[in-house]
């Protein structure tokens, strides 16, 4: 390869389109290669996925059960038996467990459980925490401190619940010298 100009696709690359309906000396006029009557011949016949001959489809003759809340809070879980690995004294909270490697990824909050034993002082602020595991740190003298979740105010102007968003001002006209 010299410059760029001269570059060019490698043979079988490209292939000339099939042009269809184009006489019948073409090879594929008449029908086009689409055979002779029927409801593939047609256009506008059913070519979806899951399409089964107007049979009732697979994804229709399944049940249908479930529901997951759009709402839902999903929590990174810590057991006590981790907090070992902090020394005594220390302040376990959203980033020192992120950077022992404790809480990876994206969660709603942090929720320490109970399994497991705790034998170091530790001040530990989380944003949920199970009975057991606030009596654990209580016991050997450490504080248990439960966040708030962030959560984020809606405007109450979104269109989820039907009415539109409030139009920006425009900037004031310049007066004309």
């Amino acid at each position: 390869m010299s410059s760029l100009n001269q570059l060019t696709a490698p043979r079988g690359a490209t292939k000339v389109r099939k042009r269809v309906g184009r006489g019948q000396a073409s090879g594929l006029g008449k029908t086009a290669g689409r055979g002779g009557k029927g409801q593939k011949a047609r256009s506008g016949n059913m070519h979806f996925e899951g399409f089964e001959g107007g049979q009732s489809p697979l994804q229709r003759r399944l049940p249908k059960f479930g529901f997951i809340s759009p709402n839902r809070k999903e929590y990174a879980v810590v057991n006590l038996s981790e907090l070992e690995r902090f020394s005594a004294g220390s302040v376990v909270d959203e980033a020192a467990l992120r950077k022992m490697g404790l809480v990876k990824g994206v969660w709603s909050g942090i929720k320490v459980l109970g399994n497991g034993t705790l034998t170091r002082k530790l001040t530990v602020k989380v944003h949920k925490m199970s009975a057991s595991a606030k009596e654990a740190i209580a016991k050997v003298g450490g504080t248990a401190e439960e966040l708030g979740l962030v959560t984020h105010k809606e405007d109450g102007l979104t269109r989820a619940n039907g009415r539109k968003r409030p139009k920006a001002e425009k900037p004031a006209a310049k007066a004309k010298a």
